[in-house]
């Protein structure tokens, strides 16, 4: 585990190819919870420190439905990550959210069935607040960044996460937006759960592609689509982050520092030394207070 605090972005297998990125090196990382996605890579943006990782491995090998997020955000922690920004591509389900737009999302709605959701199992029972699952700090900054990157932006908005990996019916997309929701992805949950209970600011850049299936007008979303909306969008991205990165406050000052301060509900003395080897990057400072 590194000593010096870093901005981790997940995302996309491009976004690692920051112009100005120096001293890049691939780290693999093993964790309790599995390997992660792929290799981890590192480098530094001027004085900052940051860590890439490509949320399905590079070529894209992994579907949504089939990540290791657990292992992905552990092994965030691993190297030292404190801040996450987190790079998805969405439908759109608002008429005004145009593919290309770029929308910094608040809330999350939970679709999935069968993903790992949380560290806190197998011998092991914690809770932490997720009312407000985005870091309203690094929400502000990164949305500073896309505005100095010239996005189209939107602040705020619901993400409602499906299991996939198929796109949604017609009558699942409509009965979404009767909801109210705003854009619809299929990667960011658990991933923000985890962050919290990793004690991580987490952000989300949402890049509109399509109106998914809903806009009678529009095409409906096709995987060739979506691929253009994003080669066309991945400088912006880019752009976005490497802004955002100089802007991080070195400090962090908000809630999710200790998230998981008072998550732990089973008796320390009933942990197993597997349970609390397990959890000890997450909770070991807590427990050693017991």
């Amino acid at each position: 585990m590194s000593s010096e605090a870093a901005i981790g972005v997940i995302g996309g297998s491009g976004l690692y190819q920051i112009e100005g990125l120096t001293d890049v090196e691939w780290v693999p990382v093993s964790t309790p919870f599995g390997a992660p996605a792929d290799q981890l890579c590192t480098g530094r943006l001027g004085a900052v420190r940051m860590v890439f990782l490509p949320r399905h491995g590079r070529g894209h090998r992994t579907p949504p439905h089939q990540i290791n997020y657990r292992a992905n955000i552990h092994a965030l922690k691993q190297l030292g990550v404190e801040w996450v920004i987190s790079v998805s591509a969405v439908g759109s389900m608002r008429e005004d959210i145009h593919p290309g737009d770029i929308v910094l999302v608040d809330q999350f709605v939970d679709r999935t069935r069968q993903r790992a959701s949380t560290f806190f199992q197998d011998g092991v029972a914690g809770h932490v607040q997720f009312a407000d699952p985005i870091c309203a700090r690094l929400a502000d900054v990164v949305h500073q960044a896309a505005l100095t990157a010239g996005a189209r932006v939107h602040r705020g908005g619901t993400y409602v996460c499906m299991e996939g990996p198929q796109f949604s019916t017609r009558a699942e997309s409509r009965l979404y937006r009767g909801w109210g929701v705003d854009v619809i992805g299929m990667t960011n949950l658990p991933e923000a759960k985890l962050a919290r209970e990793a004690e991580l600011c987490y952000a989300t850049i949402a890049l509109a592609t399509d109106y998914d299936c809903w806009h009678e007008s529009a095409e409906d979303v096709s995987v060739e689509a979506v691929v253009a909306i994003i080669k066309k969008n991945v400088a912006l991205a880019k752009a976005i982050i490497r802004e955002a990165a100089t802007k991080v406050p070195r400090e962090r000052a908000c809630p999710c520092v200790t998230a998981a301060q008072h998550a732990l509900i089973t008796d320390p003395a009933a942990l197993t030394p597997e349970v609390r080897a397990r959890l000890e990057l997450l909770i070991g400072k807590y427990l050693r207070k017991e």
